[in-house]
Order: structure tokens, then sequence, then C-alpha cells
């Protein structure tokens, strides 16, 4: 899903948000999330088979489950998402732990303008790896969100709510670790070496 190749509909705020009140309603944590060019894979823990009664607790069972959002799946979850708002849903702090930190997450992530998203989370930490193509060149900018980092994002919405998150307008704070990655290194020389046999 290139959204800044010719896909002003949507943007990662959105997009994420959606996708991670799906993955919230799954029970889903510790997930990784791959941008493909028709959407995004998605790979998490889920705890199945687990109850809890008056007679008895059961932990039930961790599968690991992978799963393919197409650009039509997300299209679909957004429409859902905006209906489940309109409806009084939980919004904001009251929503699901996938659900903000992927919003503030992405709403970040507009602002770099990245041509591919990877990401993984533990423990409701975040590491995130933007992929930026330009005519200068390509090149990988690392960024770690931890729990704090989400909260103050998350407690910072209400006072950007309403702006784009776009260029030129005020911008979510950085994650305060995003460091580019180092270019590829000039493979080896061997002076001794001049391309002849001798």
């Amino acid at each position: 899903m290139r959204i800044y190749e010719g896909s002003p509909r949507q943007d990662f705020e959105e997009v994420f948000r959606s996708i991670g009140a799906f993955l919230d309603a799954r029970g889903m944590r510790d997930i990784l999330l791959l941008e493909v060019p028709d959407g995004f894979i998605v790979q998490g823990l889920v705890t199945a088979g687990g109850s809890a009664g008056a007679w008895s607790d059961t932990i039930g069972t961790v599968t690991k489950e992978t799963l393919t959002f197409l650009d039509d799946d997300i299209a679909k979850f957004m429409e859902e998402a905006v209906a489940r708002r309109g409806a009084g849903a939980p919004t904001g702090p009251n929503a699901g732990n996938h659900e903000r930190a992927l919003r503030v997450m992405g709403r970040w992530m507009d602002e770099q303008k990245p041509h591919d998203v990877f990401l993984f989370e533990q423990e409701g930490a975040y590491v995130v790896r933007l992929h930026h193509a330009g005519q200068a060149g390509s090149h990988h900018t690392l960024a770690e969100f931890t729990r704090d980092d989400i909260q103050g994002l998350v407690s910072q919405g209400p006072t950007l709510r309403g702006r784009p998150s776009a260029a030129g307008s005020p911008a979510a704070p950085p994650a305060p670790t995003a460091t580019p990655a180092p270019p590829p290194a000039a493979p080896p020389t061997d002076p001794g070496w001049g391309g002849t046999e001798g």
C-alpha cells in the first residue's frame, strides 16, 4: 500500500488506527507489521481456549497468527471504525492499546512520508523502521517508541485533533530515538589485484 505514491484517500494514522482496533478485538500482542505492495502482513500472539469461571481458571494456548490486510480490507476496517466512533464506541484513552499506539505512531509516520514501513512490538514498546526513497537515494530510519513515549503522544492527541498531519502543518513530536541507518559500506578493495592474470 503506497500511501504517498498517488493515493491521497488515506494516511498512516487512520490506516494503523483501524488495523490496531482489529488487533485489539482479536486480543493480539507482540505484533510484527510489514508493509507490502498491496497492503500489510501482521503477525502476533493470540491466546485461545482460556476461560475463567467460579470453579476453574485456565490459561489457554498461545499461538502465533499471521494475517494479511489487503487495501480493500483496510478500506472496510476504516469505514467500520468511523461507524463505531459515530455509535459512541470507545475512542481516545478508552480505545484499545494497539489502536491508540498505532494511531499516534501513524501520525508521526505521516510527517516522515516513508516509502514503506516495518514495525514490531514487545510488551507495549515499538521499534519502527521507515524506508525513504527519493531522487537523492534511499535510506532507512529507525525509531523506538517506549510505553512512556506512546502515552505522551496519546495525551497530546486532543491538542492536535482537527489539524492535518501533512507537511507544513504542526508536526507530532518525533520519536526521541529516531536515527537514520548508516549507508552501506563500500566493497573492500585489494590494491594488489590489477584485474589481469600475471
